[in-house]
């Protein structure tokens, strides 16, 4: 699977306040879209994405654990250290699902506080991992593995490479082992069978395996 990054085109950090003057910050807007291509160059079918939403709701958003990181992290869990907001509310609109964040007190949460308060213009990007297919040129579809890591995450220029290339950390492949992802030993793996003689390639494909499976 690759890891994949959308930008959210449409949302508004706002700012209430209390009877007493005290000020809560939030995002509210749509975060994800189906059915249509995005800047990217993909598509998600609304099927993928309305299972996926309720699996993310009801895992994290119910459980009040639907956090999401301030800058672009470049794997798909969350590191709690740098979490700045918590979605509260991701609802399925039409193609469009809409959804809601408040901005928590955390260093990196009042680090956006007083971005907001100082005018500057931020963005929001979902974050999550997948398998691609390309369904016509320049159009790749994603595939019913989908997970969603986090719903957004505040970014100052969504569309900016970064961490990311078109959205997608090219040439990683991940994988899930007990809620940590590993990849720089597959990589390894990978090269060596790319390096391997014909003959020789399942020799090799079983020593990788055999040599992963023993750092499990």
């Amino acid at each position: 699977m690759k890891l994949i990054s959308e930008e959210a085109i449409d949302v508004d950090f706002v700012t209430e306040e209390d009877e007493n003057k005290k000020k809560s910050y939030f995002i509210e807007g749509i975060f994800m879209q189906s059915e249509m291509k995005n800047r990217n160059g993909r598509v998600y079918p609304k099927v993928i994405l309305q299972k996926e939403v309720k699996r993310y709701t009801d895992k994290f958003i119910n459980t009040k654990r639907a956090f999401g990181e301030l800058g672009h992290p470049d794997g798909p869990t969350v590191n709690l250290e740098r979490v700045s907001h918590m979605i509260t509310e991701l609802v399925e609109d039409g193609a469009n699902f809409v959804g809601r964040a408040k901005i928590m007190d955390t260093p990196y949460g009042k680090i956006v506080k007083n971005l907001i308060d100082e005018g500057a213009k931020l963005g929001v990007s979902s974050r999550g991992m997948g398998s691609l297919k390309p369904v016509q040129d320049g159009l790749q579809e994603v595939q019913s593995d989908f997970y969603l890591a986090t719903a957004a995450d505040i970014v100052a220029d969504p569309s900016a490479p970064d961490a990311f290339v078109s959205g997608i950390m090219e040439g990683k492949e991940w994988i899930w082992d007990n809620g940590l992802l590993k990849e720089k030993e597959i990589v390894e793996y990978q090269k060596q069978i790319e390096r391997a003689t014909e003959i020789s390639r399942n020799k090799v494909r079983i020593e990788a395996f055999e040599n992963f499976i023993t750092k499990l």
